[in-house]
């Protein structure tokens, strides 16, 4: 039996790492690190809003978000109607003054808010996507930009706006009235 226990031991530290090793190579990825930034632009004649950025390494590109709300703004009846109206309200001008549309803008929802999303190049480097959305006769601007690839800064930017703190407080933000 004594001859036994540093075999069995030595079994039980082996089968104890490869549990660790199944149990770190099965757990979900670690989710995006967003962090909030001052806001970057000059003041104009809406408050300044909220920014925030997440790394390359969190979500496979650098990524900032500027999202603020432009209270009495948008149409009442018709809310954000097309992609025209993006291109002039959702900020993407503060980002670059000279940016394009990759292609026609499609219907979003963003924390309980219809809209238009719509994505631009910005220098064939940088991409830039415009989200517009509106609560009665409010409208949130949201804009945000990244290297590389339209689809994966769209995909981390709605991804970000889904969360319950950025949710809650864009609700906050459209009942400041």
């Amino acid at each position: 039996m004594m001859r036994a226990w540093p075999v069995i031991a030595t079994m039980l530290l082996a089968l104890g790492g490869l549990s660790a090793v199944a149990g770190y190579e099965m757990a979900p990825p670690r989710g995006a690190q967003w962090h909030e930034i001052a806001w970057p632009f000059p003041r104009d004649g809406w408050p300044a809003g909220r920014a925030f950025r997440c790394g390359a390494a969190e979500c496979g590109t650098d990524v900032e978000v500027y999202a603020r709300p432009k209270l009495g703004f948008c149409n009442c009846d018709s809310g954000v109607a097309d992609d025209d109206e993006v291109d002039r309200v959702a900020d993407v001008d503060m980002i670059s003054p000279r940016f394009v549309a990759l292609r026609a803008g499609e219907v979003v929802e963003v924390a309980d808010m219809h809209g238009r999303i719509r994505a631009y190049d910005l220098d064939g480097k940088r991409t830039a996507i415009g989200i517009a959305v509106s609560h009665r006769c409010d409208l949130m601007a949201v804009a945000a930009r990244g290297g590389g690839d339209a689809a994966r800064v769209q995909q981390a930017t709605l991804k970000f706006l889904e969360g319950r703190e950025i949710r809650t407080w864009m609700a906050a933000a459209m009942e400041g009235r």
